[in-house]
């Protein structure tokens, strides 16, 4: 069992590094960087982080299989595996549908898409000819290889960043981990797993480079707050959650037992901010990381109970320094 920290995407620039360097002094064991639409790139995150820091992992959750040709992303991340071998996560998902449209890379199968991307990606690393358009290992003239300079040692740990039940299963074959988005409760992450677990079966197609034998890894991603009070960290959180009275979440919330409840009153608000304020503060403790020190706690030992092997808070602060003090009290 982990625990992590995601570098906020609004963090000043002039703190990325300071933010990455004090997690690491205060005993987390990840950091994950994010990669969204209009703040900062992923790779370049992650590489500056893992340069200023000595022990601490760097997640990269996630980087957006249809906005990146596979031998780039090859090539980027053999680099930091090469530079910084072992403390590398490489987290790619099919990024958020309504930002890749934006920039014109939403793919006609995004599933499919996805498979063959990180196919290619690993089989490259691993020092094998790959077709890029099928994902396929190959020994054709035409085949694209790293040069043999350029392979890392060691391929790291990929992970998909993925919600949907087919995404799900994609990720229990062919990757040695899975980032859920947050909030991730216990109930959801069990129902995850189960789409996870029908992929990890079904294991086996020789056509691509394999990923490693060994226990899927989960990590989940959950708004932190911390306080004295589950009342104050109640209302702390409170304005941060309009958005789920509009985003699609309803993978996160139907194995929830006010599932029902959350849809009709979502349908009964009309605006983000009258969601927000009429809902139960009950339900806001179990869409996250809130609470007491102690409710946090006991929180993190019901998802690893449930099969999450990393827990990530989300700074929920405008000081992304002071929450990572917040935190650590729950370590």
């Amino acid at each position: 069992m982990t625990t992590g920290v995601m570098l906020p995407r609004n963090i000043a620039a002039a703190d990325v590094i300071g933010f990455a360097q004090k997690a690491e002094r205060l005993g987390f064991d990840e950091v994950w960087v994010v990669e969204d639409l209009g703040y900062r790139g992923g790779i370049a995150q992650a590489a500056a982080v893992l340069a200023m820091t000595s022990t601490i992992r760097i997640g990269i959750g996630i980087l957006p299989a249809g906005a990146r040709n596979a031998a780039f992303d090859a090539m980027e991340l053999a680099t930091l595996e090469q530079l910084f071998p072992g403390r590398v996560d490489a987290g790619i998902g099919h990024g958020m549908p309504g930002w890749m449209k934006s920039v014109g890379a939403w793919p006609k199968s995004p599933l499919g898409l996805l498979e063959k991307h990180v196919n290619a990606v690993r089989g490259l690393m691993a020092g094998a000819g790959v077709d890029v358009a099928s994902g396929a290992l190959s020994d054709a003239p035409n085949a694209v290889r790293l040069d043999h300079t350029a392979v890392p040692a060691a391929v790291p740990d990929f992970l998909l960043g993925v919600r949907g039940p087919k995404s799900l299963e994609l990720s229990g074959r062919i990757a040695e981990g899975t980032i859920l988005a947050e909030p991730v409760s216990p109930e959801y992450l069990r129902a995850a797993l189960v789409s996870i677990g029908a992929g990890v079966s079904d294991r086996g197609d020789e056509s691509v480079a394999p990923p490693r034998t060994g226990d899927h890894r989960v990590v989940a991603y959950n708004f932190g707050v911390i306080e004295e009070s589950d009342e104050a960290a109640i209302e702390r959180l409170r304005p941060s959650l309009g958005g789920m009275a509009t985003v699609d979440v309803a993978p996160h919330i139907n194995p929830m037992p006010f599932a029902q409840e959350f849809r009709e009153l979502a349908q009964q608000c009309a605006t983000p901010e009258e969601f927000t304020a009429r809902m139960p503060g009950e339900w806001i403790l179990q869409l996250g990381l809130v609470g007491t020190v102690e409710r946090v706690r006991k929180r993190m030992d019901e998802l690893t109970a449930a099969g999450a092997n990393s827990n990530v808070f989300i700074p929920m602060r405008a000081n992304a320094m002071d929450a990572l003090d917040e935190f650590a009290a729950a370590l």
